[in-house]
């Protein structure tokens, strides 16, 4: 599922037309450059979904755990999701470290299981466990608006490596850059929007509601919102190569 990234772009035809991509000036070099090397170790879209798996099975754990379904207490229940989050993550990981596979999106995935399962233990309540990645979704918001600040709109990296190789003539193609620039910020209001829902139950204090809203809206939001980006670079990509079509 490594690939899974990559044959979604290729099927979409986001590759840039060869004709329209300037030649790779570092062609000679003896290593990779480091757009390239991110290229290379990417999850892609098993990277996402398996960092979600955790927090399904902590969401599932304290539903059916629960006073109302299992009759556990709140904090017992809260345990057992706990253990369930972490162990999930880990198995993960080490899943991919035995099939010699890159491992930094399970790291990752840990480390930030691990700092929202030690939130809700030290507090006793669920809903800290989703604190760290409000607060994340509110920080990559702020990291996408400033990219466009500085006319160095994050999308058009992502797609640099994804879709182009790691090079970056997308800088030179003022349509495509215009593109990227406008649809880096459709993708900071869809997290934006993510946040601001999962923040207002954080505050509500409604712990499972919480949860529940983050599986049922965080990829439908995430999958409407790429296949969104995935037309409007098809559709400028094909438009310029049509202009070259004699």
């Amino acid at each position: 599922m490594d690939r899974v990234a990559e044959e979604i772009v290729e099927e979409a035809g986001l590759h840039p037309d060869p004709e329209l991509a300037e030649p790779a000036k570092d062609a000679d070099e003896p290593f990779p450059s480091m757009s390239e090397q991110i290229s290379e170790q990417l999850g892609g879209v098993r990277g996402l979904v398996e960092s979600s798996i955790p927090v399904v099975a902590f969401v599932l754990l304290i539903v059916l755990l629960g006073e109302n379904v299992a009759g556990f207490d709140k904090r017992t229940a809260l345990y057992w999701a706990i253990g369930g989050a972490v162990g999930t993550a880990v198995l993960i990981g080490v899943y991919r470290l035995i099939r010699k596979e890159p491992i930094r999106h399970a790291v990752n995935g840990v480390v930030g299981i691990a700092l929202g399962a030690w939130l809700a233990w030290r507090s006793g309540e669920a809903k800290d466990f989703y604190l760290p990645g409000i607060l994340l979704s509110l920080g990559q918001v702020v990291l996408l608006i400033g990219s466009v600040a500085i006319r160095k709109p994050i999308l058009g990296y992502v797609w640099a490596v994804l879709a182009n190789k790691g090079r970056h003539d997308w800088f030179d193609n003022r349509e495509l850059f215009r593109t990227f620039q406008w649809l880096t910020l459709v993708w900071a209001g869809s997290l934006f929007i993510r946040a601001g829902v999962q923040g207002w139950l954080y505050l509500a204090d409604q712990a499972t509601a919480l949860g529940v809203t983050r599986i049922l809206i965080s990829w439908p939001m995430y999958a409407a919102t790429f296949a969104f980006s995935v037309w409007a670079i098809r559709r400028v990509t094909r438009r310029q190569a049509a202009r070259l079509t004699p």
